[in-house]
């Protein structure tokens, strides 16, 4: 019968703390990243420009209907060649993970805007607002709140997805405890000590998006 014993995972205890400190920074870059871009492809699925929204629908379709492993390794590859840049693994990995969830923050951002009044639109320019000050001043405050509990579910999901990066050798929390499970000859406390470290950050996150929904369901 296997024998548990964690105590051999305490001299790569900075290791762990690297790579967890890296994923936490990694998804707070590709979450404000993914953000802008998806802001930008939500007002261009919004556009009255037929090339703006065929240009954002095919961005937003691109990306959400194909793998984000196979993105990380095309960027990696695929762009540096086309472009002809060297590309890091750190920002071929930024850029693959921004812009696949930028795809989904779009439609949230979408959905939140298009489910607002429409009169609301008409009493900006009622007011004599311009289209973007309406946007900025009336329609985005409102939507911003309906979008919070889809935006925080699609963040949950960024942070997972950077387990993803340690394909391309980036020396995140998966890469680090594939490192001490080779040197260590503990691969299952090292994988369960990474998962628990996952865990240990997500639940909190899953209970206030949980509440948030709760929350706004009770004032709709």
């Amino acid at each position: 019968m296997y024998e548990w014993d964690f105590s051999a995972l305490w001299e790569y205890r900075w290791l762990f703390l690297q790579g967890l400190g890296l994923t936490v920074s990694f998804t707070i870059a590709i979450v404000i990243g993914g953000l802008a871009i998806g802001l930008l492809a939500a007002m261009g699925l919004l556009s009255r420009f037929k090339l703006i929204r065929a240009a954002a629908l095919t961005f937003t379709e691109v990306f959400r209907c194909t793998p984000v492993l196979v993105q990380l390794i095309w960027f990696y590859y695929a762009l540096p060649i086309l472009a002809g840049v060297e590309m890091t693994p750190i920002t071929a990995s930024l850029l693959a993970l921004s812009c696949y969830g930028g795809a989904f923050y779009a439609e949230v951002i979408r959905g939140g805007i298009v489910s607002i009044d429409p009169g609301q639109q008409e009493a900006g320019h009622a007011l004599g607002m311009t289209p973007a000050q309406t946007m900025l001043r009336i329609i985005l405050p409102q939507a911003v709140r309906r979008m919070i509990p889809a935006l925080m579910n699609q963040s949950i999901m960024q942070f997972k997805n950077t387990s993803l990066v340690s394909v391309l050798a980036v020396p995140d929390l998966v890469y680090q405890g594939q490192m001490v499970a080779h040197d260590s000859f503990r691969p299952l406390e090292t994988y369960s000590a990474v998962a628990v470290a996952y865990f240990v950050i997500l639940f909190p996150l899953t209970v206030i998006v949980r509440y948030r929904e709760k929350k706004y369901g009770a004032g709709k």
